[in-house]
């Protein structure tokens, strides 16, 4: 009976310690998650899409370095589509929401994994025989700010690029030498990139509130520190 006893203490403890581990291992998956949705979205040509009133070009996407668009070629007599990719570069005049979405991708993109960086330090601190509750708390800290600070980054160039191109007045514009020209543009087009980048924010808040929830933890695990013993002397005196 006593032995019944001590395997089930022993399966409770376990079931108890690795539900602890999966729920330290969110914050890691949630910046992880968020960093391979990052590295899609900024390699993306989808973040406008516009359609013209052309004969030879309907549709012409845009990602944040290059565009490309469906063209017709008469190839030995018979009409071919092709992909056709342009890079976007000095000779184009990017617009403003452009190039800071360009700036804050790249930039949310290098400070996930230093997340994950700090994130590992602190998961590791933890299985430590003695772990330092206060560098735990440290490493968790500069998590939460760094992938605070790159949701915002990632909300802002997907939010701001969006309104501007359906809803605003983009000066995004072709080189004179392009295909077609923006007079022919009929009409524009939501895509991915949007509910994609609000579904990237999301998960890197989510991280944030768990790394948020282990320094709570890790606070009321700290030790309280005993009080001066001339002190005490002095009082008692």
């Amino acid at each position: 009976m006593d032995h019944l006893t001590i395997d089930t203490q022993s399966l409770i403890f376990r079931f108890t310690s690795g539900k602890e581990y999966i729920y330290k291992l969110n914050g890691l998956l949630s910046s992880l998650s968020a960093f391979v949705f990052e590295i899609l979205i900024a390699s993306s040509l989808s973040w406008r899409l516009w359609e013209f009133d052309n004969n030879v070009i309907q549709f012409v996407s845009f990602g944040l370095w290059e565009v490309y668009y469906p063209q017709q070629f008469n190839i030995s007599g018979t009409l071919t589509k092709m992909l056709v990719y342009t890079p976007i570069d000095s000779t184009w005049n990017i617009s403003t929401e452009f190039l800071y979405a360009q700036n804050l991708i790249v930039w949310a993109i290098f400070m996930k994994p230093l997340v994950m960086v700090f994130c590992v330090m602190a998961i590791k601190i933890s299985c430590m025989t003695d772990p330092v509750v206060e560098m735990q708390i440290y490493c968790y800290k500069i998590s939460a700010l760094i992938l605070a600070v790159s949701s915002v980054f990632t909300f802002v160039s997907v939010t701001w690029n969006h309104m501007v191109d359906l809803y605003g007045q983009t000066t995004l514009d072709f080189p004179s030498d392009f295909s077609v020209k923006k007079e022919d543009l009929r009409s524009k087009h939501l895509t991915a990139v949007f509910p994609v980048g609000l579904l990237i924010s999301t998960m890197s808040l989510f991280g944030v509130i768990v790394f948020i929830s282990e320094i709570n933890d890790l606070k009321l695990q700290r030790p309280v520190k005993p009080k001066c013993a001339t002190k005490t002397a002095l009082l008692e005196a």
